[in-house]
C-alpha cells in the first residue's frame, strides 16, 4: 500500500525533483496527495499536478503546508539562496539534500535546528533503477536515515554510508551512467567497423547490458564469476578480454581519481 502517513516536500521541479516525485507515485510507494512539490514560479509542475501531486509556485508556500521531510532538489549553486529563504521553515525538520559537492556541515550551518541527511542519487532514478548513497548528519536520527533510504530505495537501490564515502560514490556511481553509455557507443562503433549495422548493434548491446545487470542483481554473483561463464579457454571472449581489460582497468582508476579531484576543486570554490 502506498504511504500517506508522511508528507514528502520537494523543493525543485527540475529533472531530478520531478523524477523523485513522479517515481514515488509510479513505484506505488507514496500517495500522490502526500507529495508536495515547489517549482520556481510553478516551472515544471504541470505534469506532476496531472498525477495528483500537490504543486506550489514557491518553496515557502509549500513548506507552510507542513511536510514531514523536505528534499532539496536544486542545483548546488542555487542551494545557498534556497536555504536562506527557507531556514526558518526548515528548523526542526528532516532535510534531505541531493546537491552534489555541498557537505552536510555547510547545510547544517545554513539551516540551524534542521536534521540533515545527504543523498547522492544518479540519473537512473528517472526509470526507478537508480542507485543512491545515503549519509546522516550530526542531528539526524536513525529513523531519519531510514526514511531517506526508503524514499530513494523506492526509486531503485539505496545504500547507507559515511559522508566521506559519498564523494567516492559520486565519482563512481554518479558518473557511471555516462561511462556505461560511452562504452556502449564505443562497442557499437567497433561493431560498425567490423560490418554490423549500428542500430542492431546498439539495441543488442543495451539489451545485453540490462540482462547482465538483472542477472547479477538477482543472483548476487560476483561479476568476475559471471564473466567466466562466457569466457572459454582460448576462445573469442578470452582473446577480447586480454586486449580490453588492461585498458579498462587503467582507465577506470584514472577516471575515478579525476572525478574526485574535480569534486574537491568544486567544493573548495564554494
Amino acid at each position: 500500500m502506498p504511504r500517506n502517513d508522511l508528507k514528502i516536500g520537494i523543493v525543485g521541479a527540475g529533472s531530478m525533483g520531478s523524477a523523485i516525485a513522479s517515481g514515488l507515485v509510479a513505484a506505488g510507494a507514496w500517495e500522490a496527495s502526500s507529495i508536495l512539490v515547489a517549482g520556481h514560479n510553478g516551472h515544471g509542475c504541470k505534469p506532476l499536478a496531472e498525477l495528483g501531486i500537490r504543486t506550489f509556485d514557491g518553496a515557502e508556500q509549500m513548506l507552510a503546508c507542513g511536510p514531514d521531510a523536505a528534499i532539496l532538489a536544486v542545483k548546488p549553486q542555487v542551494l545557498p539562496a534556497v536555504m536562506g529563504e527557507c531556514a526558518g521553515a526548515l528548523a526542526g525538520k528532516l532535510v534531505i539534500s541531493i546537491a552534489a559537492g555541498v557537505p552536510i556541515a555547510a547545510i547544517e550551518a545554513a539551516l540551524p535546528g534542521a536534521r540533515v541527511v545527504r543523498v547522492m542519487p544518479n540519473l537512473c532514478v528517472q526509470v526507478l533503477s537508480g542507485a543512491s548513497a545515503v549519509a546522516g548528519g550530526a542531528s539526524a536520527t536513525a529513523a531519519d536515515v531510514e526514511l531517506a533510504s526508503e524514499v530513494f530505495g523506492a526509486l531503485g537501490r539505496a545504500s547507507v554510508m559515511r559522508e566521506d564515502q559519498l564523494e567516492v560514490e559520486g565519482a563512481v556511481v554518479g558518473t557511471a551512467p555516462a561511462y556505461f553509455s560511452v562504452f556502449v557507443d564505443t562497442l557499437t562503433r567497433a561493431a560498425v567497423k567490423a560490418g554490423m549495422p549500428s542500430v542492431a548493434a546498439r539495441e543488442l548491446l543495451l539489451a545485453t547490458m540490462r540482462g547482465c545487470a538483472e542477472q547479477l542483481l538477482d543472483s548476487g554473483e560476483h561479476p568476475r564469476a559471471y564473466a567466466e561463464k562466457v569466457t572459454s579457454p582460448g576462445g573469442t571472449t578470452a582473446c577480447g578480454l586480454y586486449e580490453l581489460e588492461p585498458l579498462l582497468f587503467e582507465g577506470s582508476f584514472a577516471a575515478v581519481d579525476a572525478a574526485l579531484a574535480r569534486s574537491a576543486e568544486l567544493a573548495g570554490s564554494k
